[in-house]
């Protein structure tokens, strides 16, 4: 299992699709998992630091957590099944949730829980972005530098 940290999230065009990125801490592999726009605007607004007048789905939950005297300790990225991730929340008592990624993403996020992936969905998904890319993954990192969260709002909200 290792590791992971959110470089960010990015609108892959034409199709307007979401994407959230990962790298791992201690490692070179990149995880690209396809997301919702709700999804990743919840998690380019905690990123960027933005709180909303009123939380959230991804805030209501954290709060939940809380009051409910529960511990988020972790999220674990699971499983890939046919173009499909699959994650779990961990909580304290070993207590486990399935959800998905993206939604276990920006509510790490949020609470400051590690994220880990199971080496089996890294050896299936993850990239190696060669030397040559890197110039590619700065770009990444400018983009996500001039992005807002009302880019990644549908047309119809």
């Amino acid at each position: 299992m290792s590791e992971m940290r959110v470089v960010g999230v990015r609108v892959e065009l034409p199709a307007n699709q979401p994407i959230l990125l990962l790298r791992e801490t201690e490692g070179e592999r990149y995880l690209p998992i396809w997301i919702g726009s709700v999804e990743a605007t919840a998690i380019a607004l905690e990123q960027q630091g933005v709180r909303p007048a009123r939380p959230l789905t991804h805030d209501l939950l954290k709060d939940v957590i809380g009051a409910l005297g529960r511990q988020l300790e972790q999220v674990r990225i699971t499983d890939l099944q046919e173009g499909t991730y699959f994650a779990e929340l961990v909580f304290d008592g070993d207590v486990r949730v399935s959800a998905r990624p993206s939604d276990s993403v920006a509510l790490a996020l949020r609470i400051g829980v590690p994220i880990h992936a199971e080496e089996a969905v890294l050896a299936e998904a993850g990239l190696i972005i060669p030397d040559e890319q890197e110039d590619e993954v700065e770009k990444f990192r400018e983009f996500l530098d001039s992005v807002s969260p009302e880019d990644f709002r549908g047309a119809d909200t």
